[in-house]
Order: C-alpha cells, then sequence, then structure tokens
C-alpha cells in the first residue's frame, strides 16, 4: 500500500503508541485522521503533529459505544469519499490482582475495551476496506500470546484478539483485505502500567491470600522482569506504519527482537509446560519434584 491519497484512521491516539503512529503515519504520507473518546485531551498529539510538521484529522471515537464509531466512520466516508486503512489501537490496562479479588464487572469493561471495542470499529469499517482492498491492523500484546500472572483480564482481551483476527484473516484477505496484529512488548512511554494509577501498598491489600505471591510478582516487575523488552513508542509506530506499506503484510508482526523471542516460547510450547515453569519464576516458584 502507498501512503499518497491514502486515508487511515487510528484509535487511541491521545497518548502512547496511538499517538506516535497517527504522527509517524501523517509523516510517511497517510491522510490520518486521529480519533479519541475524549477530543478535550489531544493537546499532547498536536503537539507532537506541529513539532513534526504535519496534519491530523483529529475526531472522537468511543470504542465502546456503537453510535459514536458508526458516526466516526460514515463521517470519514463522507469527509474523504475512502478509508483505507485501521489501526486499532485504543484500549486499557489491567487493575484487579487476580481472579477472587476482581470481579465480573471489572472483567467486562477490560473486555469491551480491549476486546469488544476492536470488533466493533473492525466491523463498521470493513465495508470500506473492502471497496479500498486496504488494511486492517490491530495493536496485539505479548500477553494475548502468553499468559501473564495477576494481569488475566487483560490477558483474556488480548488472546480474544489474537484469535479472532486470525480466525477473520482469511476471510479478509479472499475479499481483498489484509490482517495483521502488530505485536510489542513493553512500551514504558505509554499511559500503560502493568497495574496503572494504584501504589504497591494498596495493590497488596486488596489481593487477599495472594498478597506473598503478588508481592514476589512485583519484585520481578520491579526487577529484571522486563529487562531488555523495553521500547519506545515510536518504535512500535514505525512497524505499524511499516505494516500498512508492506505489499505482503505478515499476520503476526512481533516490533523487535525481545518481542519475537517472547513469542517463540509460546509458539513452539506444544504442551504448555514450557509457559509455565517460566511464569512461575516469575511469581517465586521456580519448578521443583515437590510441586
Amino acid at each position: 500500500m502507498t501512503a499518497d491519497h491514502q486515508v487511515v484512521l487510528i484509535t487511541g491516539t491521545s497518548s502512547g503508541i496511538g499517538l506516535a503512529t497517527a504522527v509517524a503515519a501523517a509523516r510517511a504520507g497517510f491522510t490520518t485522521v486521529a480519533t479519541m473518546r475524549e477530543p478535550g485531551r489531544d493537546a499532547a498529539l498536536r503537539a507532537a503533529a506541529d513539532k513534526a510538521g504535519v496534519t491530523l484529522d483529529v475526531r472522537r471515537l468511543d470504542v465502546t459505544d456503537a453510535d459514536s464509531v458508526a458516526a466516526c466512520v460514515d463521517g470519514v466516508a463522507r469527509t474523504y469519499g475512502r478509508l483505507d486503512a485501521v489501526v486499532n489501537n485504543a484500549g486499557v490496562s489491567n487493575s484487579d490482582p487476580t481472579l477472587e479479588m476482581s470481579t465480573t464487572a471489572a472483567l467486562r469493561a477490560n473486555l469491551e475495551v480491549n476486546f469488544f471495542g476492536v470488533i466493533e470499529v473492525a466491523r463498521a469499517a470493513m465495508p470500506l476496506l473492502r471497496a479500498a482492498r486496504g488494511r486492517l491492523v490491530t495493536i496485539g500484546s505479548v500477553h494475548g500470546i502468553v499468559g501473564q500472572p495477576f494481569n488475566e483480564g487483560y490477558c483474556a482481551a488480548k488472546f480474544a484478539v489474537e484469535g479472532f483476527m486470525e480466525s477473520l484473516a482469511p476471510v479478509a484477505w479472499a475479499h481483498g483485505v489484509r490482517v495483521s496484529v502488530v505485536v510489542p512488548g513493553f512500551v514504558p512511554d505509554t499511559s500503560f502500567g502493568v497495574f496503572p494509577d494504584i501504589d504497591r501498598t494498596t495493590l497488596q491489600a486488596a489481593s487477599g491470600p495472594y498478597a506473598p505471591t503478588f508481592a514476589d510478582y512485583l519484585d520481578w516487575v520491579g526487577g529484571q522482569g522486563w529487562e531488555g523488552a523495553g521500547q519506545p513508542a515510536r518504535e512500535v509506530a514505525d512497524v505499524v506504519v511499516d505494516t500498512l506499506r508492506a505489499e505482503r503484510p505478515a499476520f503476526r508482526v512481533p516490533t523487535g527482537r525481545w518481542a519475537a523471542a517472547y513469542l517463540d516460547q509460546k509458539l513452539t510450547d506444544r504442551d504448555g509446560s514450557a509457559v509455565q515453569r517460566l511464569a512461575r519464576t516469575w511469581i517465586g516458584q521456580p519448578d521443583s519434584p515437590e510441586r
């Protein structure tokens, strides 16, 4: 896909990967519709666009509101007469320590944004993408391949996205639309955290009987848990733009060597034992014959 005169819609652009991708896409020559739930939070995006010398079309889109999604996609069609690509980026992080300490309502809220929101945008855009023989790119996660302790809800949503898009891809391909999932590792310069906006003491107090295990997990995260995994949002954005422009984009696109190696641990693990052994070390429970 060549960028000239191509229109791309990107969700969740107020910060992080979405912001960086909107600027990178515009710099690459795409007409970029940068969307967010609250347009009043566009100051950082507009500042980054001004610094890069690019123009963005900033619009409201709440992925959890079907009417909002439809209105935005229809508005893009009216303005430009086409839509060539969508980048599903909007998402929320995990905020509950583990199964027993979470609620069904919290899990559903996570799925509403991270899974159903992705599907709602894809459904609304697909007629235009078919007409343009375009691209549907979704920001996945290594947590959508390898389960992460104490991140069950987030992982469930990202696993669901991976399975849905993998199933959709051959059907979409038969009708001219290429589907890809871009898989970053840990991106420090985003609004995401392992458990955002909550301090460690509060989290441990809320984790009940799991507090000692959760403490071991937080020690791992705060120590060398993500050593070598970090990459700036702009690097992920560059991979997204490369995927949009690739003549034959892959379905699954790790954003670097660390992410690729991390995924290999799961994709070669037929019975799941290797990932289980690895994950137990993250919570201070190395494998032993006694367990």
